[in-house]
Formats: structure tokens, C-alpha cells, sequence
């Protein structure tokens, strides 16, 4: 799987050649969690619809759910206006964070509504 050059020429990356993936629920609209994306994960990404991403600890790509069965089914994909950034609209299966929290979010809340 490669990149369509249209979508690499808009993307820029940091010195890893990575950049930053959000995911939120649709539905909700909930932000999910953030993760890290090079050019062949989200090539995958958009040609499978199971969101793919990049570990930088393991330096490997992972499909969300693979082991775990906590799955993001994409069903749209969208380019910040820096090109630093996607935003993922995903049906989440089970928890989205690693410590089995719906989001990444749920935990810690410095400031609440006014």
C-alpha cells in the first residue's frame, strides 16, 4: 500500500516522518485519543478503513483492535489546514485507551465548563 503523492505532497512530518493522528467518535464527537502516523499507516488507513497507526516506543505500525479487539472502524478522513494533522471519524468497538477508559480523555479534567 502507498500513499496517493497528492495526499503526501499536503502532509508535513516531523523529523521522523511522522505526524499527528486524532481520533473521534462518530456520534459523539468525543476526541478518542492521539496517536502517530507515518505515510504507509495512513495509506492503510484509507485503503482498509481499520485505522492504522505508528508506535514510535515499538517503531512499527499497529491496527487498533489487532490484539486487543478494541476497534476503530474509519468512516471519514480529513487534512488540518497545516497538513500536521488528521482527523479520524471512527466507530470505536471497547475501549479506545490503553488503560480501558472509552477515551484517553476521561481521566484528569484541569478545567471544567464555566
Amino acid at each position: 500500500m502507498s500513499l496517493d503523492p497528492g495526499i503526501a505532497a499536503r502532509l508535513k512530518r516531523d523529523a521522523n516522518g511522522l505526524f499527528t493522528a486524532v481520533a473521534q467518535e462518530r456520534g459523539t464527537g468525543k476526541v478518542l485519543m492521539v496517536a502517530w502516523m507515518d505515510d504507509a499507516a495512513l495509506a492503510r488507513t484509507l485503503e482498509t478503513r481499520q485505522a492504522t497507526y505508528f508506535s514510535r516506543s515499538r517503531r512499527q505500525q499497529w491496527v487498533k483492535g489487532e490484539t486487543s479487539g478494541h476497534t476503530q472502524y474509519v468512516h471519514s478522513v480529513r487534512l488540518d489546514c497545516d497538513g500536521d494533522t488528521v482527523l479520524l471519524e471512527v466507530d470505536q468497538v471497547g475501549a479506545a485507551c490503553h488503560t480501558g477508559d472509552h477515551t484517553c480523555f476521561d481521566a484528569d479534567e484541569l478545567l471544567g465548563p464555566a
